[in-house]
């Protein structure tokens, strides 16, 4: 079978050739970009600060404080130990459920 080459578009040929142009002329560009980054990357280099707020030298200083104390106050706990072994010690029902009342509630606002 033979292919009639007579009949071929012209214009795939000239879009080729457009196309090899076009990217020489990216390839050139490109060059003269590298260029220019190459000068620009020779100016003096800047040097980075940090600046910190009064607020967070505040909080730094409150959570540095806070890390010092106790979770548990033993004086407390000793106390009440010894309220409970000596019979002084008295447990308020009502107070005891609106404590545990409040307490759920404030969970179910975390929610």
């Amino acid at each position: 079978m033979a292919i009639d080459i007579k009949q071929v578009n012209t214009s795939a040929h000239t879009n080729v050739g457009k196309a090899k142009a076009n990217a020489d002329v990216a390839k050139s560009g490109s060059q003269a970009s590298q260029g220019a980054a190459t000068a620009s990357t020779s100016a003096p280099p800047k040097s980075d600060s940090v600046s910190i707020t009064s607020q967070a030298q505040q909080l730094q200083s409150t959570q540095a404080k806070l890390a010092n104390i106790p979770e548990v106050d033993q004086g407390k706990v000793q106390e009440i130990k010894l309220a409970i072994a000596e019979g002084r010690y008295k447990i308020d029902p009502e107070k005891l459920a609106t404590n545990i009342a409040q307490f759920e509630n404030e969970l179910k606002d975390l929610n």
